[in-house]
């Protein structure tokens, strides 16, 4: 069983929902975002998704897109994310790891080399934002290979027949973006994200995870009954840019709320 549906099965039994986390790799250099995945575990994250810098990451608002050039400065590579995996897999070898990116870079290590090391690495999934199930045959047949989940987006535009047809080429959870937009928007319509939901899951087995748009105790109590989990990044990235000496603290009291959240009847 892999660590993503370990951890889905695991939460189902104790009737509990997912923390994903996500944080962009380098952001603000290696060893602060090695810190922060174990900081983040410790207080409650169940899931990393680790951000691989792009110089055009079109699905991301200011907060990200700027985490991605700060990384992109202290010239961070994929390569880079690889070896920061196997750090963090001496310490923990069940948190389960996503690579969240853009096609770019992966395809330039190609679907095979990256899925291979990804999988020798400890990484669980990969979820690639610009990459269209008609264009993933390589990376599909390789994460096959490899024992790597494919993770897809679905938006509020989706209509049925596509959904059908991401969820058939999709394992691990499919990642549900609540509002329309970029990453770090600041609303969603509740009822709307609970009818899309209701009709992914009417479609797929598979976990179902809301993210964009999620940031605070008040945002995750809204949605978290409707799904197997939550997706939070720009609020944490957002603290991470704040940072120096106080990220860790800051990122910390910040998990402590939303894991809180999630627990709140």
């Amino acid at each position: 069983m892999s660590r993503i549906k370990a951890t889905f099965t695991n939460l189902r039994d104790q009737k509990k929902k997912a923390l994903v986390t996500y944080l962009v790799v380098g952001d603000p250099d290696i060893k602060t975002t090695l810190d922060l995945m174990e900081v983040m575990v410790s207080k409650g994250a169940d899931i990393l998704e680790l951000g691989i810098s792009f110089s055009d990451p079109m699905a991301e608002g200011p907060t990200i897109q700027r985490a991605h050039e700060r990384a992109l400065e202290n010239k961070t590579t994929l390569s880079d994310a690889l070896d920061l995996v196997i750090q963090f897999r001496k310490k923990d070898s069940v948190t389960p790891i996503v690579f969240m990116g853009y096609m770019n870079p992966f395809e330039a290590m190609g679907a095979e080399d990256f899925c291979s090391r990804a999988s020798k690495s400890g990484v669980d999934g990969i979820l690639l934002v610009d990459m269209p199930p008609e264009e993933s045959q390589d990376f599909t047949k390789a994460t096959l290979a490899n024992d790597l989940d494919l993770i897809r987006l679905i938006a509020p535009t989706t209509d049925e027949n596509r959904i059908r047809k991401i969820c058939s080429g999709s394992s691990g959870y499919i990642y549900y973006i609540s509002l329309k937009g970029v990453t770090g928007a600041r609303q969603f319509d509740v009822k709307e994200v609970e009818s899309k939901v209701k009709s992914i899951k009417s479609i797929t087995d598979i976990p179902v995870v809301i993210g964009f748009g999620i940031k605070d105790a008040d945002s995750v109590i809204s949605v978290k009954d409707l799904a197997e989990g939550i997706v939070v990044g720009s609020a944490l990235v957002d603290l991470i840019a704040e940072g120096k000496n106080q990220i860790s603290d800051k990122v910390s009291k910040k998990i402590e709320e939303l894991s809180s959240a999630l627990l709140r009847e």
